[in-house]
């Protein structure tokens, strides 16, 4: 590389990118190009006229809504790794737990075999959720370009995005679910199958809606996911099933880390739908049947008194929740984003002005070179050094 640029002709070789950059800005704030621009947008500035107001969209706002969520629904629909891959697997896992747990019956063994099952499905399967994660970071990346284009507000996006993943989310669920419920045999009567699929539908909803608020801060999917799974990971931590409501530490983790995770709120719903009004085996035949209400206070410690459609309200109460909070989070990112990017902007720009001291002067306007003109004349006045 040495011998290469001592021997060289070109005299562009023998100066730095830098060099010719600086070289480059030097010559054209002394140019007259320069000084024209500057009068002309001097000019335009003093030019006096109405200004311009950002309408944004002129369409209404149950039309924006119902744009939305037709688009999203459409995408959703064609989108084979978004809800259709996610089918696939529930079925295939709920066949898997249906088979291990099949006809699980009443005996003393199955007590807890019906606790485990619960657990797993409110648990691990609710936990494949976060694989719509991806999907969900493009959906904030195209909203964020439309929202700036003023196209539609927040609001309708939130909605129309909850709307259009709703079918998908009961489909899935009802599915699945059915085919986990009456492979292992639970709880027989309507009212009980209804109270399964719905608290499995909500708790499916509410990782849903999790992930969601997740993305509108998390913009890479590698973290978010990394992030979901631990937020998930926790509530799995403090469900009541790993240990006890009355064993978990009560400072944080009882109160409050429990009582936020769905989890819990969906076993406690779950173990009552379950075994309220069953009879199990005990360990001898000589002994007694063993009601399901003995069974949830003293093996599962969870309360009798509280109805089980009270821990499935507090789970739709999530969804609303999550849902709020992504609302919130998006709003803050409108406000907040652009103040931190344009404190960075001016304090590269200070930066920048205060490496540069180079002034405009008019009088010292003169032709713009070029810069392979500029370079043989400096390599000319260094020759003749």
């Amino acid at each position: 590389m040495k011998l290469k640029f001592e021997t060289s002709d070109d005299p562009l070789e023998k100066i730095t990118t830098a060099e010719a950059i600086k070289n480059l800005i030097d010559f054209y704030q002394t140019s007259q190009h320069s000084y024209a621009a500057k009068e002309k947008v001097e000019g335009i500035s003093k030019v006096k006229g109405t200004v311009l107001d950002a309408g944004g969209s002129q369409a209404s706002f149950l039309m924006q809504a119902f744009t939305l969520t037709k688009r999203s629904f459409v995408n959703m629909s064609r989108d084979f790794g978004y809800y259709w891959l996610r089918l696939v697997i529930y079925v295939v896992v709920t066949i898997c737990i249906g088979t291990i747990y099949l006809n699980v019956g009443t005996g003393y063994n199955s007590i807890l075999a019906r606790g485990s099952c619960a657990s797993f499905v409110f648990g691990f399967v609710t936990f494949m959720s976060i694989g719509g994660f991806p999907s969900f970071v493009e959906d904030m990346k195209v909203f964020q370009r439309e929202r700036l284009n003023g196209h539609y507000g927040v609001t309708a996006f939130v909605i129309g995005n909850t709307l259009s993943a709703m079918p998908f989310l009961i489909m899935i669920t009802f599915i699945s679910g059915t085919i986990c419920y009456f492979m292992v045999r639970l709880h027989p009567g309507f009212i009980h199958y209804l109270f399964f699929v719905l608290c499995l539908y909500a708790s499916v909803a509410v990782v849903e809606s999790l992930m969601m608020a997740i993305a509108s801060i998390v913009p890479n999917f590698l973290m978010g996911i990394i992030t979901g799974a631990g937020i998930q990971g926790i509530f799995m931590l403090v469900s009541g099933y790993f240990r006890l409501p009355n064993d978990i530490p009560k400072p944080v983790w009882r109160y409050p880390m429990s009582y936020l995770s769905f989890h819990y709120w969906a076993l406690q719903g779950q173990y009552q739908n379950d075994l309220k009004g069953l009879w199990f085996d005990n360990q001898s035949p000589d002994l007694p049947k063993i009601p399901g209400e003995y069974v949830l206070e003293n093996v599962f410690q969870i309360d009798v008194r509280r109805s089980k459609w009270i821990d499935l309200s507090v789970i739709f109460s999530m969804i609303i929740s999550y849902r709020i909070i992504f609302f919130v989070m998006i709003k803050i990112s409108e406000d907040v984003t652009p103040w931190i990017r344009g404190c960075l902007a001016r304090r590269r720009m200070q930066q920048k002005n205060g490496t540069q001291n180079t002034t405009v002067a008019p009088d010292r306007l003169t032709q713009s070179p070029s810069l392979r003109n500029y370079v043989a004349n400096h390599a000319a006045r260094a020759g003749k050094r």
